[in-house]
């Protein structure tokens, strides 16, 4: 064992017996408090279930630029997270097929965009091949953020794209007067999927407890047409291996004291789905997630609340070939860590500061393992600030953080990285109802050890790909203006973002006897030109993301009937190699929503345009128009039991979607016309 080793142990070590320095003193002071003057008959405080949780970005006075939840989350559920997010401004998915979708914002995917749940890491894979699924399950969710700007520096270095909080109940941070349970039940048509969830809580004096449960079986997506138009002897109606089974069961329980609370969870998730194409490879995932978290007030003389977050993963899955043996195995069991101290105000100015501490230890074995084993820490110090004064709201931020990469393979180097971001915004009421927010960010960000030390085929992306250890670290430059109209009878906003990006992070195909034609290797590693397997090097130049979103909310009938009109469109451009790959095309449309007594309606019309802004040995992916409606009815039973029957009708015009930004479009087109019914219920 190198010195290397000995600091990545030692800093696992001190991370493990910190989080348990600060538990105990969590249980400490919070008992203390509570003992002082309790008689027998306590009567416990009630707390809105409406508020946001301990894993929500706004417990800590950050305001996240889109929040998905109640109906807007039950409408738009799909089996995966990119999936579920793809019809918000700004985002996409890498849609790799229904098992595996992964978030895209603003044209950056892989780390450039940070999926957390309750505020730390889901410790999974997704970041190293589009072909594995974030780990988290969307049914269980009371609430999805998407969080830009200077706020992204609280929970990691570079994320140029943002970040994605996925919000559950699994460590309850209230105390509830009754028992109080939610479930969901649906049926899709065009999936054949048959899903449930349901999540109660309650509490036994001081103790509040969680469980949380949900499972998700899938047939073959019914598709219109063929698979793959190119091949004649793809499938009709229908996309080959694109089942899924899945399973989501946890437990959770907290102490609520006086001055705030400390509790703990434990999660499994099974997920065992296909991956569409010739190959028939299957993934057998699973994660043990052991969560503790903690809230106190007054801590210190000076600061309103410390919050505390840990979480341990241990996460493990095996690709299967078409005949059910293991190709891979890639296993990580990830540490994840971070402390929140939010100061009272100095100066006028209020905010929070902390220290996030993550170790990784990751390992791959197989014939199809391009990515070696090996052992990953980071460290990072922030703080972001706010202030208002008269019309005018200021924010600024800041973040330091350190790096290593350490693989286990002798001819292979270590590498560590120092990273340093910052950030600055302004919002401006300028007039009644109107406001113009201005955000700079400039953040770097460490390449991966995929980047760094990939070297063999990827069969997922029918790939070879080649890392590269003398990668730089990556800074980029975010500018944002967004002109925002909040009152009135449109209400809508207009958003303008430029990103500036140098030592960009790519892969870029190989031409080593320079006559034009990219290198190509069979399943041997050899070059070949009729091989399977496009040569793919990372490299390095500028690039630069720039595009807008808007939408206009216009109340028909106030309280009744809305109309929303939306477009998005991003650009993306590498210096002298054309455009960036898998960039989502301009999308435009409206949305009907209506809302009367019992009843609910809403009605879209997505139109996403030809995408023929391509890079170099990309092709062209047609447009396509989505239509969906979905009626509702909301019955109330009894004082607290509610329920809403709901129908939905996707895709109704069965068109041939094809999502530009997947690597399986000409294989696994999404789902044709679908019927959905379902009931959801509180009590």
């Amino acid at each position: 064992m190198d010195y290397s080793d000995h600091k990545l142990i030692n800093a696992k070590w001190l991370a493990s017996k910190s989080t348990v320095v600060i538990l105990v003193f969590f249980l400490l002071k919070i008992s203390s408090t509570s003992a002082q003057g309790v008689s027998k008959n306590v009567e416990l405080p009630s707390v809105q279930i409406t508020a946001p949780t301990s894993g929500s970005a706004e417990s800590s006075g950050i305001k996240a630029d889109i929040i998905l939840q109640g109906d807007r989350l039950r409408r738009k559920r799909e089996t995966n997270l990119g999936d579920t997010l793809s019809h918000e401004l700004g985002v996409t998915s890498s849609s790799f097929g229904p098992g595996a979708g992964r978030p895209i914002i603003r044209g950056q995917d892989g780390p450039r965009v940070q999926v957390l749940e309750n505020g730390v890491g889901t410790g999974d894979l997704s970041i190293i091949s589009p072909d594995h699924a974030v780990a988290t399950e969307t049914l269980n969710a009371s609430r999805i953020e998407i969080l830009r700007g200077p706020s992204t520096l609280l929970y990691g270095s570079g994320v140029s794209g943002g970040v994605v909080n996925v919000v559950n109940d699994r460590i309850p941070d209230r105390l509830f007067k009754t028992p109080q349970a939610n479930f969901e039940g649906r049926f899709n048509s065009a999936l054949e999927e048959r899903n449930g969830a349901l999540n109660a809580s309650g509490s036994l004096g001081r103790m509040s407890w969680n469980i949380e449960g949900a499972k998700r079986k899938t047939n073959d997506v019914h598709i219109p047409g063929r698979a793959n138009p190119n091949d004649p002897n793809s499938e009709i109606g229908f996309v080959r291996n694109s089942a899924i089974n899945s399973s989501n069961l946890s437990v959770g329980s907290s102490y609520m004291g006086d001055r705030g609370f400390v509790g703990m969870s434990v999660s499994r998730l099974e997920n065992f789905y296909g991956i569409p194409g010739p190959e028939g490879a299957k993934i057998d995932m699973s994660q043990t997630r052991y969560g503790l978290a903690g809230d106190l007030d007054n801590p210190l003389k000076g600061f309103q609340q410390l919050k505390m977050r840990f979480n341990y993963n241990d996460y493990q899955h095996k690709e299967l070939e078409q005949s059910g043996d293991a190709g891979s195995r890639f296993k990580n069991n990830e540490l994840d860590s971070r402390a929140e101290l939010i100061h009272s105000p100095i100066a006028q100015w209020q905010g929070v500061m902390g220290i996030q501490l993550q170790n990784r230890n990751f390992s791959a074995k197989g014939e199809e393992a391009f990515v070696p084993s090996s052992l990953s820490q980071s460290a990072g110090l922030f703080m972001l600030e706010k202030r208002e004064w008269q019309q005018w709201r200021f924010e600024a931020g800041g973040r330091f953080e350190h790096t290593a990469h350490n693989p286990q393979a002798t001819q292979l180097q270590t590498r560590d990285f120092n990273l340093y971001s910052v950030s600055a915004g302004s919002a401006w009421k300028f007039m009644d109802g109107y406001q113009i927010d201005l955000t700079a960010t400039r953040g770097q960000r460490a390449p991966n050890t995929v980047a760094l030390y990939a070297n063999g085929k990827h069969v997922a992306t029918n790939t070879f790909e080649q890392g590269d250890q003398a990668l730089r670290k990556e800074t980029s430059n975010n500018f944002d203006i967004a002109l925002q109209k909040t009152t009135g009878t449109i209400t809508g906003k207009v958003n303008l973002f430029y990103n500036y990006v140098n030592d960009y992070i790519f892969q870029q195909s190989r031409d080593s006897n320079g006559d034009g034609f990219a290198d190509r290797v069979n399943d041997e590693g050899l070059l070949d030109k009729h091989g399977a397997f496009l040569v793919q090097d990372f490299s390095q130049t500028r690039a630069k993301f720039y595009g807008l979103e808007a939408e206009a909310i216009i109340a028909l009938l106030p309280d009744t009937l809305n109309l929303r009109l939306f477009t998005d469109i991003v650009y993306g451009r590498l210096k002298d190699n054309g455009n960036i790959p898998r960039l989502t095309p301009q999308r435009f449309g409206f949305d009907l929503d209506y809302r009367k007594n019992a009843w609910q309606a809403n009605f879209n019309l997505t139109r996403v345009t030809r995408q023929d802004r391509v890079a170099v040995l990309e092709t062209e992916t047609s447009g396509y128009t989505l239509m969906n409606a979905e009626m509702g009815y909301h019955m109330k039973l009894a004082k607290s039991v509610h329920y809403t029957l709901f129908l939905q009708g996707r895709n109704l015009l069965d068109s041939d979607m094809r999502v530009h930004t997947s690597f399986l479009k000409d294989a696994a087109p999404l789902p044709g016309r679908a019927i959905v019914a379902g009931i959801r219920g509180s009590f």
